[in-house]
């Protein structure tokens, strides 16, 4: 996966996805001290990137592939992507979720059209998914997949082309792929722009992959950002992220709630933790910045139910934003 790889995608994809919005935050921009851009990439078709990386996967597939049906594993935003691509495209699909799955991802994976087989946990998920690529399903990884990182390394396109002076991405990381994607495009235009990655506390593989040198598997995924919860990474993402990340910042769940609260109300998006931590991980960081940087955060998704909405009313750091 390089950058050539990354403009066929944007290429293959065109005429299926959103270009989101870039917008400078007065608010956000006043509030960190420097010149502060949302990538609005929540507005994306199905409320996430994952529709990229999916829609390059399965416009690659042949025809033969495409007859044979498709299986993916997923917590929520990526089971919605391959439910909807598969639609759009006339394909089967098979979504395997664990059972701790919120029901607004469930409720619209089946909506799409997808069949979803429930699992005790996202480890079961994996390991049943041989039992579908025996069967001649094709495997739509969620991020330890070329093609589909190429896909989501579309956004990071879009951001150079309409910022080209970009200083510093802020990227939520969960198995890497849409880091390995995005870094890779953006370091293949500019070695200058710095990358940094975010995590939650619970949903920290990445982070202990790159404290060990190699992928660590997560006994459990306890954070509330569900869809930063992969079981592991991957040693290709593991591999980028070594070559490209200037820092991985893992934050409490407490403080992407009070991220989010406060990007809800001043402005008036909502987001989901996995996307307003970005925000929390750029309070952490404002010192590396100067008043001439241009930090582009990047919200990801918003996918969150109203249930889930008033559950995290009641959660907040000791300081807030």
């Amino acid at each position: 996966m390089d950058l050539t790889a990354i403009r066929e995608a944007q290429q293959r994809i065109r005429g299926y996805i959103k270009r989101t919005p870039l917008e400078r935050s007065e608010t956000l921009s006043e509030y960190l001290g420097t010149n502060i851009f949302v990538k609005l990439e929540l507005f994306q078709k199905t409320g996430s990137f994952k529709v990229r990386g999916a829609f390059n996967k399965l416009l690659s597939l042949s025809a033969e592939e495409k007859k044979r049906g498709v299986v993916a594993i997923s917590g929520g935003n990526h089971a919605q992507a391959v439910a909807y691509v598969s639609r759009i495209l006339d394909i089967d699909a098979v979504v395997l979720m664990p059972q701790s799955t919120p029901q607004n991802y469930l409720d619209a994976t089946i909506k799409y059209g997808a069949r979803i087989d429930l699992q005790p946990t996202i480890r079961h998920a994996f390991e049943k998914i041989k039992t579908y690529e025996a069967e001649g399903r094709i495997f739509v990884h969620p991020f330890d997949d070329p093609l589909v990182m190429a896909g989501q390394g579309t956004l990071g396109l879009e951001i150079m082309e309409d910022l080209p002076g970009a200083t510093d991405i802020i990227v939520s990381i969960g198995g890497g792929g849409f880091e390995g994607g995005i870094s890779t495009a953006v370091k293949s235009l500019s070695q200058t722009v710095k990358i940094w990655g975010v995590e939650t506390i619970g949903a920290d593989a990445m982070s202990q992959a790159l404290k060990a040198g190699h992928p660590v598997e997560l006994p459990a995924i306890t954070s509330i950002a569900k869809t930063l919860g992969a079981p592991s990474v991957s040693f290709q993402t593991l591999a980028i992220a070594q070559q490209n990340l200037e820092e991985l910042i893992v934050v409490p769940d407490e403080e992407a709630v009070d991220a989010l609260k406060f990007i809800l109300e001043r402005l008036k998006i909502l987001t989901e933790p996995a996307a307003s931590c970005t925000l929390a991980a750029a309070k952490r960081i404002k010192n590396k910045f100067s008043s001439d940087s241009n930090v582009v955060l990047i919200f990801c998704g918003g996918n969150i139910s109203v249930a889930d909405l008033c559950k995290y009313a009641a959660i907040s750091s000791s300081n807030g934003l």
